[in-house]
């Protein structure tokens, strides 16, 4: 286990992988009171929010455990575990679908029985009919529905990465852009999207762009454009939120179609 709480004090816990720290785990976040922590089962196929950067959306704090490191346990000795992590421990907070232990052979009845304290099992939370889950949210976000996905989430979906050297093609014949990579971040689909390009804590509206760029070198890029005065000095670091999607990424014969088609996308950004 990893994470700066002070686990002596901690009398709740809510358990789980959290990818997304979406509206479904926000419900049990809700359960833990003013003494409570968040556990983060980690398997390191998190796209929506990493590691430590669940804790952008988060006001508990987290501990992590490596699933790893507790897929061999069985039902009793995680829960024996727990108790040893947090000697206060008194309440457990689960989704409706949470399996714990070998085999995923652990339920809410059997974590329940073996606890002895308070488990509070939290039914899903649907939005407009449909059931919120991660893997709902990553399947928004790769047919380009952020702003479906983001209302899933409880915030814009928002993906942390570090700004690369550009070939300066936008600088010259088009629009001055920031070049950046993310990580183990999820992209959305190929195109151009209105954004919120946060650099050094400030947010400026933006349009980014996302995919190979067929009408220059046909390189994989994600371009972010600013709207209205660009920060001062050098960025090394940048967040984008994917607000909506304007349209689809596609070849223009020559950069002045491509020049005129990105004054467009700026206008429908700047409208909406």
């Amino acid at each position: 286990m990893s994470g700066s709480t002070a686990t002596s004090t901690v009398e709740a816990i809510a358990l789980g992988n959290f990818d997304g720290m979406h509206l479904g785990h926000r419900a049990l976040f809700s359960e833990l009171g003013s003494r409570g922590t968040i556990g983060v089962i980690e398997h390191y196929r998190a796209t929506l929010t990493p590691h430590i950067y669940r804790a952008r959306f988060a006001e508990h704090p987290l501990c992590f455990y490596d699933l790893d490191l507790l897929r061999d346990l069985s039902p009793r000795s995680f829960v024996e575990k727990l108790k040893h992590d947090f000697p206060a421990l008194s309440k457990i907070v689960v989704g409706s679908d949470f399996r714990f232990g070998s085999d995923r052979s652990g339920d809410t009845a059997s974590l329940a029985k073996l606890f002895g304290g308070e488990v509070r099992v939290v039914e899903e939370v649907s939005l407009d009919g449909e059931p919120v889950h991660s893997r709902t949210i990553r399947t928004l976000i790769e047919a380009g529905d952020v702003s479906k996905a983001g209302r899933m989430l409880g915030h814009p979906y928002e993906t942390w990465g570090r700004v690369v050297a550009g070939q300066g093609i936008g600088s010259r014949e088009l629009v001055p852009t920031l070049n950046a990579t993310f990580g183990r971040f999820l992209l959305p689909k190929a195109g151009v999207y209105r954004t919120s390009s946060c650099i050094g804590g400030v947010c400026h509206d933006s349009v980014t762009f996302l995919g190979h760029r067929h009408t220059a070198d046909g390189a994989f890029a994600v371009e972010t454009h600013l709207l209205g005065e660009p920060p001062a000095g050098p960025v090394r670091e940048l967040s984008i939120r994917w607000l909506g999607f304007i349209r689809q990424n596609r070849r223009f014969g020559s950069f002045a179609e491509l020049r005129a088609q990105i004054a467009r996308d700026i206008e429908v950004a700047r409208e909406r």
